[in-house]
């Protein structure tokens, strides 16, 4: 579950980062009030009216018609700062063994069960001054 989180914040966060710096352009062709097409990056296809109205003559061309393109440009970021700070020897010792003792924190540890079940208890030695009841008086 972690490891899926976050390869999603990852992947999520490139997106972000490769939408705001792209430049968007939407263009919309409007005929009588309605959107006929929408193109992304290009300009959109016209509904064919207005060479209707060129076989017509121009002076109706001069007059407003029914068609209308409408376009919107967001801008992208051009500049992107890379600020990487530099760290000396001791900021990196620190750093290092800081994180990998927090990271130690989180690991689990593994009890081992010793089962004695299936060995021989062990010889016990016997005391020999009491077993040939050698005593120092």
């Amino acid at each position: 579950m972690k490891n899926l989180l976050l390869k999603s914040f990852s992947v999520s966060m490139a997106l972000l980062l490769l939408l705001s710096t792209i430049s968007w352009t939407v263009e919309k062709h409007l005929c009588m009030g309605r959107v006929l097409d929408i193109a992304w990056f290009d300009s959109a296809e016209d509904c064919g009216m207005e060479a209707g109205l060129a076989l017509l003559g121009d002076s109706i061309q001069d007059e407003n018609h029914c068609c209308a393109n409408e376009s919107f440009t967001m801008q992208g970021q051009d500049n992107l700062n890379l600020n990487i700070p530099t760290f000396d020897f001791s900021q990196q010792v620190f750093l290092i063994s800081f994180t990998t003792s927090y990271l130690g924190l989180f690991q689990e540890t593994v009890e081992k069960n010793i089962v004695i079940n299936f060995y021989p208890p062990p010889l016990l030695a016997e005391d020999l001054n009491i077993l040939h009841q050698f005593f120092l008086i």
